[in-house]
């Protein structure tokens, strides 16, 4: 049976996190620090600005969702 298989129920945030704090080699003891060793950091104004268009895009659609609605039910 393959243990790749994913899981429909959604369970599967679960199974990440329990994944994470499990050791992947025998030897390693569970309980790691998932944030221990190297990773990217960014600021809160770099994350913004990377982020800008989401921002747009978001505000786009709330609008068209908007008009769709106004113009199916007439409101």
């Amino acid at each position: 049976m393959d243990d790749q298989r994913t899981e429909a129920c959604g369970r599967c945030s679960m199974t990440s996190v329990v994944s994470m704090t499990e050791g992947d080699a025998p030897d390693e003891r569970p309980g790691r620090d998932p944030f221990d060793g190297d990773r990217i950091e960014v600021s809160e104004s770099e994350l913004r600005l990377a982020n800008r268009h989401v921002l747009w895009l978001g505000r786009l659609k709330r609008r068209l969702d908007e008009v769709a609605t106004r113009l199916t039910y007439g409101r």
